[in-house]
């Protein structure tokens, strides 16, 4: 495949230049228990990936020093497998010869797992990162400054994407780069307001304006003066009241129910919908002027599944919540790049800690795939994988790699018995302790022991 480079070869002028050709790569996204967001270059010659690579791959003893070979084919990566002790795992499935990788894809090589990717120069400008406000991606952050922008050039910004991508994090950097930052910022969702309402909720009401009404009281509209109101799920809001918030836009006046006089608000008002509002417009569910006048200004908040490279960040996040103690195994990690998440981070994040859980109640510090449940799971390369990273692998156009079963021993249940790579996965990571890996693999101690002689496998191998 050509001339050999090491890292400094293949970093050198690297940039994040904004023009030119994409420069394709992967991107060391875990290693050592830890997340981690390393840009590497495949370019005309061949890079090998092994523990002499970089700094960060050194202490992975299950990694050989030349694990695998990335070279550029007609712009696409090529990868093989150089002998390595441990093997390689493209998309979960074990390597068996060299092949062209034909969409993004996620790479294991001993307990490091990488990402490629089309252009590894966004990921040289700005690598995955953890702050307060969360975990940012080169992805992410591109849609951020997108708002960034807009908080300081509009008073209105409507924010798109699927459920749990984000969208309340992303209303709260609007206002924080606004003139109003120093205001509340009030947080409304739509579909939760019950029928009936929704006009008293957002634009206040005047003692006496209904039955009940035996006070003064304010709206959300007035709550965010002089800050930032921000409406989640705009496309639910009544549509009885979108005309007198298409007023309010234009006048900056609130007239709460039960008055006949405007009250002046300086409101910043953004909004979010994972619905397609010009269809709810078409259907005469929503306002088609109000949607123009909230429609744009509008920033996309890309699906957890196209900023993958953010996942290893969250779960070291999730698991922290959990307890200080716990890590993640690779093989977690792993399954959790190959999941679509179609709930996004929101559905990461509680699938994670509820693995930690797990982990925790056992008396463990390390949590691994089998902690996120394997009910109704398929068997991808000797793994057990839950059917939504079957659906990846489907997509993907990658088979499931045929691993041998052995025969049940005397006593199994079900006549049926855990993937050899599976148990041998397990005792490795209890250490050699036989009833521990029993007991998380759903078996009996005998069973497991009388399947070990069988088999001639030693536990502590």
């Amino acid at each position: 495949m050509g001339g050999r480079e090491t890292l400094k070869d293949v970093s050198d002028g690297a940039g994040g230049e904004p023009g030119g050709e994409p420069v394709p790569g992967i991107v060391l996204v875990f290693s050592r228990d830890r997340p981690l967001s390393i840009p590497i270059r495949v370019g005309a010659r061949a890079v090998d990936v092994g523990r002499d690579l970089i700094a960060e791959l050194d202490g992975d003893e299950r990694l050989s020093r030349r694990h695998a070979t990335l070279a550029l084919e007609a712009g696409r990566l090529r990868i093989a497998d150089c002998g390595s002790r441990n093997g390689t795992l493209v998309d979960g499935a074990p390597l068996r010869e060299s092949r062209v990788l034909a969409a993004p894809a996620v790479l294991r090589m001993g307990q490091s797992l990488f990402l490629t990717v089309d252009d590894v120069r966004p990921f040289e400008t700005e690598p995955v990162h953890a702050s307060a406000d969360g975990v940012v991606g080169p992805a992410l952050a591109k849609a951020f400054r997108r708002v960034d922008l807009v908080a300081r050039t509009s008073d209105t910004l409507l924010i798109l994407g699927e459920s749990g991508t984000g969208k309340e994090l992303a209303a709260r950097r609007f206002h924080q780069g606004s003139p109003r930052a120093s205001g509340p910022f009030v947080a409304v969702n739509c579909a939760t307001i019950p029928e009936g309402i929704a006009e008293r909720l957002l634009f206040g009401a005047r003692r006496g304006a209904y039955s009940g009404a035996t006070a003064d009281a304010d709206g959300y509209l007035v709550t965010a003066h002089r800050g930032t109101l921000f409406l989640d799920e705009l496309a639910e809001l009544d549509p009885a009241v979108q005309p007198k918030l298409l007023r309010v836009l234009e006048t900056r006046e609130v007239v709460p129910l039960g008055d006949t006089r405007g009250r002046a608000v300086d409101v910043g008002l953004c909004a979010a919908t994972l619905r397609d509002i010009p269809e709810r417009v078409a259907q005469g569910r929503f306002r088609e002027d109000l949607y123009y006048r909230m429609g744009r200004p509008a920033v996309r908040l890309p699906p957890l599944r196209q900023r993958r490279e953010e996942i290893p960040f969250l779960i070291q996040r999730a698991l922290a919540a959990v307890g200080p103690e716990l890590d993640a195994d690779a093989a977690l990690v792993e399954m959790c790049l190959l999941r679509p998440w179609p709930g996004n981070v929101r559905e990461l994040i509680g699938e994670v800690r509820r693995a930690g859980h797990t982990a925790r109640d056992q008396g463990r510090d390390r949590v691994d795939r089998l902690d996120l449940g394997t009910a109704a799971g398929m068997h991808l390369g000797g793994l057990t994988m839950p059917p939504a990273v079957a659906t990846v692998h489907a997509g993907n156009g990658v088979a499931p790699a045929s691993a041998p079963t052995p025969a049940a021993p005397a006593g199994a249940a079900d006549g049926g018995f855990p993937a050899r790579a599976a148990i041998e996965e397990m005792l490795r990571a209890e250490g050699g302790n036989v009833t521990r890996a029993a007991q998380r693999l759903g078996l009996h101690r005998n069973q497991l022991r009388r399947w070990l002689a069988r088999n001639d496998v030693d536990p502590s191998a």
